[in-house]
């Protein structure tokens, strides 16, 4: 009796649980929350709660009466029997579309999809929800269609031709009239538009935009990557003859109308292959222990006007593309490398910010103002970072005041809150035909963090400058960097696992308390075997930065006021901020705000095209290096644990490849999202972000841009469960299998 007693106090409890669970999940509306906020605020403390309240959310989700619109955040559907929504097309016709209301992501069979291509506004009708069965949407209507080309190699019969994609996001090829093949060949890569699809057609038509060369070749083959994330691959003529007729016109005028400060001594620090100098700085004592430094930028405004055809041009590109071989820049080459950049002898106009500082690294004053500049010295990393380990060469005692200065202002900023991720950056070695021979890493030294910090230093005065105005008055519209607190999950779930290992990391508390304890995480770590774990996981706690009217701040940087001003070369929003300055500093009154975030908006998504192609491109040249490898083996650690394999990152070149889950042939592996690893089911094995490895490169597909390895056991066996001849596993290999995996559990 006392046994179905407990039982059925244990039944109410959980019934009682329940029944808060369902009335706090009614008063949510449109609000998110997970099962930590739920248990929370009805007064769930134990742990046995909060997992009854977590696995009844879930069960929730499975059936319909809410949505996990991302892992473990949930929301209640707003939906009735239609929605308009964004449609996403999958090559592996996992079609879907992400509703409007509240961005819930419903199924889509192709046969129900009208053939909407990915990014089309598009509407749709619900199904009736099944208990247990996933909702499935049907579109009903195509409300604005995408803009977009596709990029593939062409096949050319006798009398018709075909694009093969390359595109994730279309399964089938696009069939090409022979009329509409722009002269393509077979073999050649080429852009592509879809111009037809109809409902009983299988495969769409479509029409050649461009060709961009020979499959394989590197031009065509980087031209591609561009056109595949929409990117411009080519400078429009009209442009460059517009930009040609610009001249420098430093007169007396202009002169007289700046401060003249071709007299102090400046000088850049660049990398060694730069052409485009947008910063320039500037040094003179003033004696008592107090120096007058200028941060000089390239006053880029001053020759592109607003609304001109080049403005406009820069407006959409919004960044320069720094790809692996080559720089696709944002202005013209008269300009970016010519009259714009702050070459030495020569004079140039800048947009300046001229501190006084001491030796401690505290501003004494600063003054925003157009000044005339005339470089001494063009420094490499390399040069100024030799004058700062030796002592000597030019411009000695200016550098090394500056390095001095510098280091107090960087060690402030982590004292304040800023966090510390550094890590390098693999470069290639390459041939004038674009062939990888070689891989190098970029480190970032003293010389690269001196001019970091007085680029840093100016872009949080200018911020404050408007955002914070000295007369209390209402700030003006401006364009902020801002970068948002981490997802508290994921903080969470970091600081847990580096709890485990002996590291406190906050979850909670202020910016500058939380950042302070990842960064002494970062420095106890270093050199130690979960250092790339716990590194990696950091990181990814952390937001995109973006940029907004709307000021946040700076979480990373620890900065309550930030902006881009440092770089109007290479950036628009950078141009945007001398505009406004330009304008503020006259006394005009403040823009329309709806107009500048909506510019904001748009650099912020053209970033991140340019940085997904930027590691497109890098992507490439490591398959091609890789190309050469076959067969060899490296050692590694793991750097991505998906439901579909392991990512290894090799130590040698940083290059990346996929060990897919079907060649984990020993057990049947589990995939942990939370604690980042695969589990052995039978084995208990694990593999889990960080943890070293060696491999073997297996396939290198350059069409796909991919690598496959293969683990290795100690002997430096295949751990397939058969060789990499393809015979079968000895038993002796088998449990080499067992003990490799043994001793990567960590």
């Amino acid at each position: 009796m006392a046994k179905s007693t407990n039982k059925s106090a244990s039944d109410r409890a959980n019934t009682s649980l329940d029944r808060k669970v369902a009335d706090f999940v009614v008063q949510q509306k449109n609000n998110t929350y997970n099962y930590k906020q739920v248990a929370h605020a009805i007064g769930a403390t134990t742990a046995t709660q909060q997992r009854n309240i977590a696995l009844r959310l879930v069960e929730m989700a499975f059936n319909g009466e809410i949505i996990e619109v991302s892992p473990g955040k949930y929301k209640s559907p707003q939906r009735g029997n239609e929605a308009i929504g964004i449609f996403v097309r999958r090559s592996n016709g996992k079609n879907s579309v992400v509703t409007e209301a509240d961005g819930e992501t419903i199924f889509v069979a192709e046969r129900k999809s009208m053939h909407a291509l990915n990014g089309d506004r598009v509407r749709v009708n619900i199904a009736a929800h099944r208990r247990g069965s996933e909702t499935e949407a049907e579109v009903i209507e195509i409300i604005e269609k995408k803009e977009q080309t596709f990029i593939g190699t062409l096949k050319v019969d006798r009398h018709f031709g075909y694009l093969l994609t390359d595109s994730k996001f279309l399964a089938t090829d696009i069939f090409i009239p022979k009329a509409k093949l722009k002269g393509g060949l077979t073999g050649d890569k080429a852009v592509v538009r879809i111009t037809e699809w109809k409902d009983d057609m299988k495969n769409p038509s479509g029409e050649v935009v461009d060709i961009l060369g020979k499959s394989g070749e590197n031009t065509a083959e980087i031209h591609a990557i561009l056109a595949e994330f929409g990117l411009p691959y080519k400078y429009p003529q009209s442009i460059e003859a517009a930009a040609n007729k610009i001249d420098a016109g430093i007169t007396e005028e202009v002169v007289a109308s700046r401060i003249d400060m071709r007299d102090t001594l400046t000088f850049t620090i660049d990398p060694h292959d730069a052409k485009d100098f947008d910063d320039a700085l500037s040094y003179k004592q003033l004696g008592n222990g107090r120096y007058e430094i200028g941060v000089h930028i390239a006053d880029v405004t001053h020759y592109v006007r607003p609304d001109t055809i080049i403005d406009k041009e820069a407006q959409k590109r919004a960044t320069s593309v720094y790809l692996v071989d080559r720089v696709v820049p944002m202005l013209p080459e008269h300009l970016c490398n010519g009259i714009c950049s702050l070459r030495p002898d020569e004079d140039k106009l800048a947009f300046s910010v001229i501190f006084e500082m001491d030796d401690h690294g505290q501003v004494l004053g600063s003054k925003i103002a157009r000044t005339v500049i005339r470089s001494d010295r063009r420094f490499s990393y390399e040069e100024a970072q030799n004058v700062i380990e030796t002592g000597a060469g030019d411009c000695v005692e200016a550098i090394l005041k500056l390095d001095s200065i510098a280091k107090e202002l960087r060690r402030q900023r982590y004292d304040e809150g800023s966090v510390d991720f550094d890590r390098a950056e693999v470069k290639f070695d390459i041939t004038p035909d674009g062939t990888p021979v070689g891989v190098y890493f970029k480190v970032s030294k003293d010389a690269n963090k001196l001019i970091e910090e007085f680029m840093l230093l100016a872009n949080r005065t200018v911020a404050q400058f408007v955002g914070k105005p000295k007369d209390k008055k209402k700030p003006k519209a401006f364009v902020y960097r801002v970068h948002d607190v981490p997802d508290q999950q994921r903080l969470a779930d970091m600081a847990a696992i580096a709890r485990a290992f002996g590291y406190k990391v906050r979850s909670s508390g202020t910016p500058r308390e939380i950042n302070r304890s990842i960064n002494r995480m970062l420095s106890e770590v270093k050199g130690k075997g979960e250092e790339n774990y716990l590194a990696t996981l950091a990181i990814r706690s952390m937001a995109k930065a973006i940029y907004s009217t709307d000021n946040i701040g700076h979480y990373g940087l620890g900065f309550e006021y930030y902006t881009h001003f440092t770089s109007p070369i290479r950036r628009y929003p950078d141009m945007m901020v001398h505009r406004l300055l330009e304008r503020y500093l006259a006394g005009s009154r403040s823009v329309n705000i709806q107009k500048l975030e909506d510019q904001c908006k748009h650099s912020s998504e053209m970033e991140q095209l340019a940085a997904n192609a930027e590691r497109s491109s890098i992507k490439y040249k490591q398959v091609e290096y890789m190309q050469s490898h076959l067969g060899e083996t490296f050692s590694g650690i793991i750097s991505g644990v998906t439901e579909w394999g392991l990512y290894v990152e090799l130590n040698d070149n940083l290059c990346e490849g996929l060990v897919p889950m079907r060649d984990l042939a020993d057990d049947f592996y589990d995939f942990d999202e939370k604690n980042h690893c695969l589990i052995g089911r039978r084995h208990n094995h694990r593999y889990r972000l960080g943890d070293n490895v060696d491999i073997k490169v297996a396939r290198a597909d350059l069409e796909k841009k991919q690598l496959d390895f293969v683990l290795l056991d100690d002997r430096g066996n295949d751990l397939r469960g058969e060789d990499y001849m393809g015979k079968k596993a000895s038993p002796k290999t088998a449990q080499n299998q067992h003990g490799k995996k043994k001793r990567h559990r960590k």
